[in-house]
């Protein structure tokens, strides 16, 4: 034997034994995390007795105590102050009485129906909303994009009109790669930024047009996401702004208000997904008029920490909200809206995680923070609220690991990174992943926008790394086309609705035990490494990222 090799036989020995006390140390706290366990846990959050975990009602004082009461068992601290809570200052505002959008000046008047035709709401606090006569203009998608070198609001005064517009971007609507990013959606895309963009150009109201396709959800999503009470930050930029309805329309109705003001809406569209477009002033009439209630009221994040052992004042957060639609009139059938599968398999899935934690033999280096938070449903609000007033410094919070609505359908050969590719964060997840055979995939449907849809996005737009890792697509046993259809026909049927439901006799357990375990050695591998992990170069969120750690320095 040479010399060489005897050296590195030496320098390899030692390390060894410290591999398999690692591999131990993982395995153990990962085996706690059972089938039992979480369906104990989701058949308790999904339950009628929470009342639909709607913010700000009976059903969140259940919900939240319920989260801290676990929590505490497990020996976990809380996370503010000596509180489990982090309270969030909301304004909630209530459209009240009959609400119906008229349509005038066209070749015939239009009548449109509430939630039938078009659904709507204010932002604003005052007692009553009205908009009399205000002059329509179809904006294409409704997009200011510097970079895209896309600007539908060129030359155009909106103050006081009603803006008409197309959700997604034009790259989708046309599959051109050189179109904002061909059919992947952009934050441009969302419904959000669409609400946001017009409130700073001046519109009174803002209508965009839904397709099912284009939004990534069917009519009955907006119908119920959007009836009832809408809350807002206290903090926001809407209630101090002179926009005074936001609404969607359907498909049907767009084609009845283009009809109207004698346009031929297909073609028109097209023409607002191809450069130099120009908006039209439909020589339409818009005016809506309903009774509002405003009311400031609080909800919660709910927030624990198993400190670290070494480096106890560096962060990995783990996000999972807890919130759903409560319980709502619904003509026939349950009211209640469980929210099963969207989020209480999330939130379930932080409580197994942080039971895991506690399981470890040896203590991780780094801390863990467990955030469930309040109001996704709402616009990602709570975290939003977290990002903006941490509880922590985000210089000091090495990534965050969000976890929305698992997989039910079985066991993959693969795990889902929607924005594969953004951040470093994803060579922790494909580390993981193979030691099981498994592999990360991107977004297999980017046009629907799942990016920017979940509260991992509140903390990139802060700069903070984040992960959104779901459920895969190769299903192992019945192939990838199966399984899209299934997760499809889910959306169609069950997404945002009474009826997702828990379902232990139909939903597949060790596929989800399978995902659960692998959100569990992602976090534990960040909080035993001294790295944290960046964006990658040219992703937007790096600049931020790049301000807060030199200002930490």
């Amino acid at each position: 034997m040479t010399v060489k090799k005897f050296l590195l036989i030496f320098m390899i020995l030692p390390a060894l034994p410290g591999c398999q006390v690692e591999n131990k140390n993982i395995r153990t706290a990962s085996d706690s995390i059972t089938a039992e366990g979480l369906k104990t846990q989701i058949s308790v959050i999904a339950s009628d007795d929470f009342q639909g975990r709607f913010p700000a009602t009976a059903g969140e004082t259940k919900t939240i105590n319920y989260l801290a009461g676990q929590f505490k068992n497990m020996g976990l601290e809380p996370a503010n102050n000596g509180s489990y809570f982090q309270e969030v200052p909301l304004v909630k505002i209530t459209p009240e009485g009959d609400m119906s959008l008229r349509v005038t000046g066209g070749k015939s008047n239009l009548d449109l129906k509430y939630a039938d035709d078009f659904m709507g709401n204010t932002p604003q606090t005052s007692d009553t909303v009205k908009i009399d006569n205000s002059e329509i203009v179809f904006v294409g998608y409704g997009i200011i994009a510097p970079e895209y070198n896309w600007n539908d609001y060129a030359g155009l005064d909106v103050k006081g009109k009603t803006v008409l517009m197309l959700v997604n971007d034009p790259g989708y609507a046309t599959g051109d790669t050189t179109l904002f990013t061909g059919k992947a959606m952009t934050y441009y895309g969302r419904w959000t930024y669409k609400y946001e963009e017009a409130a700073r150009q001046g519109a009174a109201a803002v209508i965009i047009i839904h397709e099912t396709d284009a939004a990534g959800y069917p009519w009955g999503v907006v119908r119920n996401s959007f009836s009832g009470p809408q809350f807002y930050l206290e903090e926001n930029e809407f209630t101090g702004s002179v926009l005074k309805f936001k609404a969607w329309v359907t498909t049907e109705a767009a084609r009845m208000i283009f009809g109207s003001a004698g346009m031929d809406y297909d073609q028109t569209i097209q023409t607002a997904a191809k450069r130099g477009f120009v908006p039209s002033d439909m020589h339409l009439k818009a005016s809506v008029y309903f009774r509002n209630k405003a009311e400031h009221v609080k909800s919660n994040n709910v927030a624990a920490v198993w400190p670290g052992k070494d480096r106890k004042d560096e962060y990995i957060i783990y996000t999972a909200h807890w919130d759903h639609f409560g319980i709502r009139y619904v003509a026939e059938g349950d009211s209640i809206f469980n929210g099963a599968v969207d989020n209480a398999t999330g939130v379930a899935a932080m409580l197994e995680i942080a039971n895991a934690f506690t399981r470890l033999p040896k203590k991780q280096d780094r801390s863990i923070l467990f955030l469930s938070v309040t109001c996704e449903e709402q616009g990602l609000l709570g975290s939003e609220y977290y990002a903006k007033h941490p509880l922590f410094p985000l210089n000091r919070t090495v990534g965050v690991i969000n976890m929305d609505a698992l997989n039910i359908f079985g066991r993959t050969k693969d795990m889902t990174i929607t924005g594969l590719g953004y951040s470093q964060l994803d060579n922790y997840v494909e580390q993981v992943l193979k030691k099981y055979g498994r592999y990360a995939r991107p977004d297999p449907e980017p046009e629907k926008g799942g990016y920017f849809r979940s509260d991992h996005f509140s903390f990139a737009r802060a700069g903070v790394p984040s992960l959104n890792l779901s459920g895969g697509v190769e299903n192992i046993e019945h192939g990838r086309e199966w399984a899209l259809a299934q997760k499809n026909a889910w959306t169609m049927q069950h997404y945002h609705k009474p009826s997702d439901n828990y379902d232990p006799d139909h939903w597949d357990f060790p596929g989800m035990i399978a995902d659960i375990r692998i959100y569990f050695e992602v976090g534990y591998d960040l909080s035993v490494s001294t790295e944290f992990p960046d964006w990658n170069p040219g992703i937007p969120h790096k600049a931020l990222r790049d301000k807060m750690m030199e200002a930490g320095r």
